[in-house]
């Protein structure tokens, strides 16, 4: 017979790990996204063993990273496109992408911070 003690504990199994996604996403914007990518990494590995609401949270660290990722690469794709069909004058779209990114490291770092704090309140992510 098992007591509710480890029943809690296999219900939270993983959850240091995504601890430790959180705070590296958080700490991404120093590190130029060095720390995402191994964030990243850890959530890919650490998904594997997670249980009940803790996996929502690996889900959405997955999630977060590839829609900020691909939303800061399209722009600059489609500035390439700009400039090579406008000439030098498209070179001023770059302004545009620069700014996607700004807004994008906000957004990424204000998720990951809510995420920090639905886990530590032990609540699933939204």
């Amino acid at each position: 017979m098992t007591d509710a003690r480890d029943h809690d504990l296999v219900a939270e199994e993983g959850r240091p790990a995504a601890a430790v996604v959180w705070v590296l996403y958080i700490l991404s914007i120093p590190s130029v996204g060095a720390l995402a990518i191994v964030g990243l990494i850890v959530a890919y590995v650490a998904r594997g063993t997670a249980r009940g609401w803790i996996v929502s949270h690996f889900d959405q660290q997955v999630r977060i990273f590839w829609q900020s990722f691909w939303w800061h690469i399209l722009p600059w794709i489609v500035v390439a496109i700009i400039t090579v069909a406008a000439g030098p004058v498209g070179l001023v779209a770059i302004i545009i992408p620069l700014a996607i990114n700004v807004i994008l490291f906000v957004w990424f770092t204000v998720k990951s911070v809510f995420g920090l704090i639905s886990l530590l309140q032990a609540k699933p992510v939204s």
